[in-house]
């Protein structure tokens, strides 16, 4: 597989950009002096307000973010590229950065539920970062959006290189589903309105699991240009995160087991959990196709079943699942599916 450190020994003829709280511009030299107690990073978005995060002229590519201060599913963060009409990247800020409910800090080990992979990471005190490349031709424009009703404080450093990109480069794209609960006998929808030209890279999704049979079982199907039967098929709901048999609760243990890889993890379990029932209990998980992306040549859509087993039947279940998807294609693009209300949002952060 390339490495990162593939490129260390070559030189670049970009210039690395950089916007941040001190430098919100991203203007060269535009950051403030040496000075040994200066600090101008922290930014207040009032209720109702948008805070322009970047806004620069392209060529160039996006290669790091992070993101912190307040970090909940009140935000809305938004990423619109070249002039388009509509973001392509719309999402909770805790969702985008793969962490669905902002509001869990403890798991049941009584720690912080670190996610640690390799285009995301999220650290204690919920230290917001991503690593995709985010290329843009002619403009890239980021922003945050305070839909809550209380002021919120951001810090950020967003950083990358402008640089001459191929013409055949592709662009980042991330979009956020929920259902509260998935309607019984229905499959939850994690992405069905991508068209165009891409590679499907990977899904980021917390489960409320509210019922006691068994976890929150289900294939996880991929429809690549209009296939009304999937070609790609998982054998389960953990199985596609990376796990099996209930994450461990199926095991003689009979506790789940929480993980986080470079390209897949269960990196949390909330509320404490019991050696004789599955729920309550909130799960986050992802799962990255960085070293197996789906292609598709005009439309992509993806779901996951939602039904239990008990008795040795399946029976259709009504279990929360909240979900951002992510994928690069060409542009234009369909419009992204809307936001829920914000009361509904509200529940991701929750503990």
């Amino acid at each position: 597989m390339y490495s990162l450190l593939d490129d260390l020994t070559r030189p670049s003829a970009g210039r690395t950009f950089a916007f941040s709280g001190e430098n919100p511009t991203g203007a060269v030299s535009g950051g403030a002096p040496d000075h040994p107690t200066e600090k101008n990073a922290r930014k207040v978005i009032a209720p109702g307000e948008t805070l322009v995060l970047m806004d620069g002229d392209g060529p160039g590519e996006i290669t790091s973010w992070w993101q912190g201060g307040y970090t909940g599913s009140d935000c809305i963060v938004r990423v619109t590229y070249d002039f388009q009409a509509f973001p392509s990247v719309e999402a909770p800020l805790c969702a985008f950065f793969a962490y669905p409910f902002d509001g869990v800090t403890l798991d049941h080990t009584g720690k912080f539920p670190v996610l640690n992979s390799l285009p995301v990471v999220v650290t204690a005190c919920k230290g917001m970062n991503c690593f995709w490349k985010m290329p843009f031709r002619k403009h890239c424009r980021i922003t945050l959006e305070n839909r809550g009703k209380t002021e919120r404080a951001a810090y950020w450093m967003i950083s990358g290189e402008y640089k001459a990109l191929p013409e055949d480069t592709l662009y980042f794209h991330a979009s956020y589903r929920w259902a509260r609960p998935v309607e019984e006998g229905q499959v939850y929808s994690v992405i069905d309105n991508i068209r165009g030209k891409g590679h499907f890279v990977g899904c980021a999704a917390g489960f409320e699991v509210m019922d006691s049979s068994c976890w929150c079982e289900g294939e996880v199907k991929m429809f690549i240009d209009g296939e009304n039967f999937s070609s790609l098929n998982f054998t389960g709901t953990e199985d596609y995160f990376g796990g099996s048999y209930s994450f461990g609760m199926d095991s003689p243990l009979r506790q789940y087991r929480d993980f986080s890889t470079p390209f897949a993890g269960l990196f949390c379990v909330s509320r404490q959990q019991s050696k004789r029932i599955y729920a309550p209990n909130r799960f986050m998980a992802y799962r990255w196709h960085l070293p197996d992306p789906v292609r598709f040549g005009k439309s992509f859509r993806m779901t996951m079943q939602n039904f239990g087993i008990r008795d040795g039947k399946k029976y259709g279940r009504k279990d929360d699942i909240v979900s951002t998807a992510y994928w690069y294609q060409d542009l234009p693009g369909a419009k992204l599916a809307p936001l829920p209300p914000q009361e509904i949002l509200c529940g991701n952060d929750l503990p």
